[in-house]
């Protein structure tokens, strides 16, 4: 007897969405902790030198640059199945 819950669900395929979608969630959650954790070491370096805001500014700019640098190179070496990394 299949419900409203089993019509969509194929048999065997229970769980697997989490191994799909994770990757990509964890892609998203490096992105914004490199950016967010810059900025406040940023904002850390703005208080111990006294040079408000450029630390934070600094700090933020290197947070982006690097977490779209390493997003981008996990999406291209998702995209390739992994060729990337494995070299070839």
């Amino acid at each position: 007897m299949t419900g409203p819950d089993n019509a969509d669900r194929k048999s065997g395929d229970t769980g697997n969405w989490r191994s799909e979608i994770g990757p990509f969630l964890t892609m998203g959650m490096e992105l914004a902790f490199a950016v967010v954790g810059m900025f406040f070491v940023g904002r850390w370096i703005d208080s111990w030198l006294d040079i408000a805001p450029w630390g934070m500014f600094g700090g933020l700019l290197l947070g982006v640059v690097g977490g779209f640098i390493r997003f981008f190179r996990r999406a291209m070496s998702m995209g390739t199945g992994g060729q990337a990394k494995r070299g070839g």
